[in-house]
């Protein structure tokens, strides 16, 4: 035996020994690993195997490890450390065919594949697994991703088992006594969206794709949709135990209690405390990653095989560095969740290697995590963004309160602001401060004390009790964050005696005792106390959460009414988590006791969310952040820095403390539409950039050869990797309430039209083209032939109405009814359809 071979053997003892294979008898208990076992090969199988197969009608096993009941279970054939363990592959598995063995393990002692010859492919793995967890593999029924495809998933799958309970003891019941019972179980259905991104695994595995991403906006219900994928996937058999990864302690319970809430009747939730025997009891095994990397416990106490299905949560974050190893540790399918679009992530300079730039970080960790999850054409598998959220109801965009202190105005601004002061030499001398200096170099309580002022009287007020609405305020630093707190609380105490006794405002943030717990109760509505004016409405007593970064990512607190940006921030995905907070629907309501309610109560439902912001951090990402910038190499400490940021000087650090007043520059409010923040938008702006750099369309374009730049576009362009443009998402993108068209959306491109109209705006031209040549004798009737008019235009139902003279079933459409019908003037009746079916193209309306 050549001594590499040898020297493979002696690791491969070790790595079974490790995973508990006895080599010898132990413990009163026989070995389960048999060496060179011989094997009687049959003969079609002989010369299916090729030259490479010994020419004999007997193999020899390598190693064969048996079950507790001395039966063969794993094949592991064993390769010389200078080839490439699959060689190994076809030879193994006529082994284990003639064994009856439905496991494989393939290794050279340094690389090593796990391979279900029911399942499919080998599978890298970095430890081999243990006994009981091949074992407890093997009793699972054989996974059938067909099984997977053929799963009915409708808006009932979650509760379905509960329903059907229900509809069956209560036997033919009405639909009220049936919702009832859903809201008095907390029931959850899922939405449209949800059932289609379950539906978008089942399409993706029968492609035979086994790892999944998911990018959904916050507030979205990424957790509610993971319950229904497990279910699929528990029910279907194609897993057995799953894991959910989370990057941070306070989301374990948070998931945990969720799934409970969703899958509790079918199957149990655990989270992993070091408690072998119960998370092996249980189907769902929630954790941090952190937890599995500490003395690199994941490869200590867990199998390669103890986990068919791997979900990582916010997967942008928790399979970089050394977490990635966690996550490929494991066999089997992976999903990741994350609510961080790739869309603007920056380009790197050429020959970059560096690491050390946290935006550079950022952009790899975006990318790494597409190519992770088996997206490398940048596409996940299923999107739901915040625009499609608030399109569809069920997400609400923010009011952008913009306002600048006279000091922050110069800190933003490219100028800086100048300060002077005596140096350590007793010189006069100047330095420039800009907004990454605020409260890290630059402190000024006056502009804090204007900040809090500021926040405080242009905060959205909670509906029913009408306090200070629940909001999170973001600060530079932990020292920051105790400032902020104290002014706040000094405020509160001035605009609300005795109410609160320094309660209003909490620090949350890491080195607070409890800090975590405390984002729990702010949540629960149970931070220091709750029910502060009316006794029977439960919202917590501390009305503000001062943080850092604890509370930007997968913290669930629909009540959220104002966030506080009292920070100047640089990376998008931070931009995107933090304004996440306040994108969900909430009914205040649901917060007082029935007692109160049948008092009557004020509609409570929450319709906006305030964004107030200190540092212009929505004009940044609106105007000025550069998406297509080439990152450049960080600078070396001591020098100076760039055209992106620093002094122009190299200096020793400036500690300056400002001790003037700060007066409020600016405050303007804006309330973002449907459309999004440029930071939504990104999608349709990566198209127009390779739009505008095609030379073959921009001619086509400036000769309104509008045929040949269609077809240049669908065949040169759409969905082509990288981006995979197609007309359907740039009209998603766009969010326009029609099916806008190539050409007109090349002509907004290319700047021959300033914008796209919505259908109301052509529905509007539309009209006035036709009163132009139809003008009625009594301006009155206007507004009823206007409605007739675009009734026709945009409502099939309608038309065939009219069309068919049955008028009388005007009686109950609620668009233009009956008597609007009698109110239109008799001329109109009837040159209205005309005028439409001769002049207007109804398919721009669709």
């Amino acid at each position: 035996m050549p001594d590499n071979e040898a020297t493979a053997r002696i690791r491969i003892n070790q790595l079974l020994d490790k995973a508990g294979w006895r080599l010898l008898p132990e413990n009163g208990l026989p070995e389960n690993v048999q060496f060179e076992l011989g094997v009687s090969i049959d003969r079609s199988e002989l010369d299916a195997m090729g030259e490479d197969f010994e020419s004999v009608s007997k193999g020899f096993v390598d190693f064969l490890l048996l079950d507790d009941l001395g039966r063969p279970l794993v094949v592991l054939e064993a390769k010389s450390s200078g080839k490439h363990p699959l060689v190994g592959k076809e030879q193994a598995r006529t082994y284990a065919k003639s064994l009856d063995c439905r496991f494989v393990l393939l290794s050279n002692g340094n690389m090593h594949f796990f391979w279900d010859l029911e399942l499919g492919n080998p599978y890298p793995i970095r430890a081999f697994p243990t006994p009981e967890s091949v074992g407890s593999f093997e009793k699972r029924q054989i996974p059938d991703p067909k099984r997977l495809v053929n799963e009915d998933v409708k808006c009932d799958y979650i509760t379905r088992t509960q329903m059907y309970e229900y509809d069956k003891q209560a036997g033919w019941i009405n639909e009220s006594e049936r919702e009832n019972f859903k809201r008095a179980n907390n029931l959850r259905f899922l939405r449209p969206y949800q059932v289609n991104a379950v539906r978008s695994i089942q399409r993706a595995a029968d492609e035979g794709k086994d790892r999944f991403l998911f990018e959904m906006a916050t507030g979205t219900g990424k957790t509610l949709t993971a319950a229904a994928i497990i279910k699929l996937m528990l029910r279907t058999g194609n897993a057995l135990r799953v894991l959910f990864l989370v990057d941070r302690i306070e989301l374990e319970n948070q998931a945990k209690k969720a799934f409970d809430d969703y899958l509790g009747t079918d199957y149990t939730t655990t989270v992993y405390k070091e408690d072998r025997e119960g998370w092996r009891r249980a189907d769902i095994v929630v954790t941090t990653v952190q937890s599995l990397l500490v003395n690199n416990k994941y490869a200590d106490l867990f199998s390669p095989t103890d986990f068919d299905f791997v979900i990582s949560d916010e997967a942008h974050r928790s399979i970089s560095g050394s977490a990635r190893d966690v996550f490929d540790y494991f066999v089997g399918y992976k999903l990741g969740l994350t609510a961080t679009p790739k869309d603007y992530i920056r380009n790197v300079q050429s020959g970059d290697d560096s690491i050390h730039d946290p935006r550079e970080m950022e952009r790899r960790q975006l990318l790494d995590t597409y190519r992770t999850f088996g997206c490398e054409s940048g596409q996940p598998t299923f999107r739901y963004s915040l625009i499609d959220g608030v399109k569809d109801g069920v997400l609400i965009n923010p009011t952008v309160v913009d306002a600048r202190t006279d000091i922050s105005t110069q800190l933003i601004s490219d100028q800086g602001f100048m300060v002077a002061f005596t140096d350590e030499d007793g010189e006069d001398t100047t330095a420039v401060m800009k907004r990454r200096h605020f409260e890290r170099r630059f402190f000024s309580d006056a502009t804090n004390r204007r900040y809090c002022r500021v926040f405080l009287d242009n905060a959205l007020r909670d509906p029913i009790s009408g306090e200070i609405g629940k909001s999170i305020i973001f600060a530079v630093s932990q020292n920051h964050a105790s400032k902020l707190t104290n002014i706040l609380n000094e405020y509160a105490h001035q605009m609300f005696p005795t109410r609160y006794r320094s309660d209003f405002a909490v620090q949350v943030t890491s080195i607070v005792p409890n800090a975590q717990q405390y984002t729990i109760n702010f949540a629960n509505n149970n931070l220091m106390g709750s029910g502060n004016i009316i006794d029977t409405y439960l919202t917590s007593k501390a009305r503000v959460c001062v943080t850092v970064g604890m509370m930007t990512t997968g913290y669930d607190c629909p009540d959220i009414l104002n966030l506080g940006l009292m920070r100047p921030i640089f990376s998008p995905t931070d931009f995107i988590q933090i304004k996440g907070r306040g994108t969900r629907l909430h009914d205040f309501r649901d917060q007082a006791i029935e007692a109160y309610l049948k008092e009557g109560s004020p509609n409570a439902k929450k319709t906006e969310y305030k964004l107030i912001d200190f540092f212009g951090n929505c004009e940044y990402f609106e105007n000025e952040f550069n998406y297509d910038e080439v990152i450049e190499l960080p600078r070396i400490s001591g020098e100076p820095e760039g055209p992106n940021g620093g002094d122009g000087v190299a200096t020793r650090q400036i500690i300056f403390n400002y001790i003037g007043e700060d007066e409020l520059h600016t405050l303007k409010e804006e309330h973002i539409g449907s459309g999004g923040m440029k930071i939504d938008r990104m999608f349709f702006n990566r198209f127009a950039d390779t739009a505008t750099q095609d030379e073959t369309l921009r001619k086509a374009v400036e000769n309104e050869a509008w045929d040949e730049a269609r077809d240049h576009v669908i065949n040169e362009i759409f969905e082509k990797p990288e981006d995979f443009f197609n007309l359907a998402k740039l009209r998603q993108a766009l969010s326009i309430d029609r099916r806008v068209t190539i050409r007109e959306i090349l002509e907004h491109v290319f700047g021959k039209i300033e914008r796209l109209k919505t259908r109301d705006e052509m529905l509007e031209d539309e009209f006035a083209a036709f009163l132009a040549r139809r003008e009625p004798e009594d301006a009155a009737a206007v507004p009823v032939i206007k409605a007739y008019f675009k009734a026709y235009a945009v409502d099939g139902e309608f038309r065939n109405i009219i069309d068919a003279g049955t008028i009388g079933l005007l009686a109950t459409n609620p668009g233009f009814s009956f008597d609007d019908f009698r109110q239109l003037p008799s001329e109109y009746r009837e040159s209205v359809p005309e005028y439409i079916k001769d002049y207007v193209s109804l398919n721009q309306f669709v």
